[in-house]
């Protein structure tokens, strides 16, 4: 039932002894299947050879800048994500292998308990994997579970399908879309917005933890439930 003030005017439900939250840290976070650690220079070289073969151009279409051209275009970009202040890059390694992409918390407002995950890449070997899904559970995990955000956020350009289809199988739900919202590597963008809720949480990570059970996998490895089920299920 929607409340109402003094005047008859409907107005928003309390939110009882809220207070801003911390802003994310330079924190590893270990998974069963992948293990996340904020991104240092020592990354560069593996992070190098995952994502930047001659076949890679295509992991760069959504990316604000292209494919870096050598080693030390890429120290360059990893120097630059390890050295910001306003956002949080991670290196995701799986289980046994060295850093096989990115992932950032970006655009944090700890006072209204807001951050968006951003600025993914994976490598062609840690797509469609239980590694590359952990990954996402990890820092939803982070954000809600030890931060204690009210909102976590999914943006893409509103052409990259399969950015799209990611956020509505990991939970995500489509809020709209913010038309000529920018420029990049001279053209327009219009950008989709996803989100999880605090309240949507506990559901999504009930999905998420079914979906990454070992005993969700056959002998062959491949899943007996999808997550997009379970997910869309809550």
């Amino acid at each position: 039932m929607t409340r109402a003030n003094e005047h008859g005017q409907p107005i928003g439900e309390p939110v009882d002894g809220w207070t801003g939250r911390s802003f994310p840290s330079r924190v590893t976070l270990p998974g069963r299947y992948v293990r996340l650690e904020p991104v240092v220079a020592d990354h560069a070289l593996a992070l190098q050879a995952a994502l930047c073969g001659p076949d890679d151009d295509a992991l760069w279409t959504y990316r604000p800048s292209e494919r870096p051209a050598d080693l030390a275009a890429m120290t360059a970009l990893v120097a630059a994500a390890a050295a910001a202040t306003d956002v949080v890059t991670f290196a995701i390694l799986p289980e046994g292998d060295g850093p096989q992409g990115l992932a950032s918390l970006m655009r944090v407002d700890p006072a209204q308990g807001s951050v968006e995950v951003g600025s993914i890449i994976f490598s062609r070997g840690l797509q469609r994997t239980r590694a590359a899904t952990e990954a996402l559970a990890l820092l939803g995990g982070y954000v809600f579970d030890e931060l204690g955000y009210r909102r976590f956020e999914w943006k893409c350009d509103s052409l990259n399908e399969p950015s799209r289809a990611a956020a509505h199988r990991l939970g995500f739900v489509y809020e709209g879309r913010f038309r000529q919202a920018l420029v990049y590597k001279g053209r327009n963008r219009d950008t989709d917005w996803f989100s999880i809720t605090d309240r949507e949480w506990p559901a999504v990570r009930a999905a998420y933890d079914a979906w990454l059970d070992p005993a969700n996998f056959d002998e062959d490895g491949d899943q007996l439930r999808r997550l997009s089920v379970l997910t869309a299920r809550r």
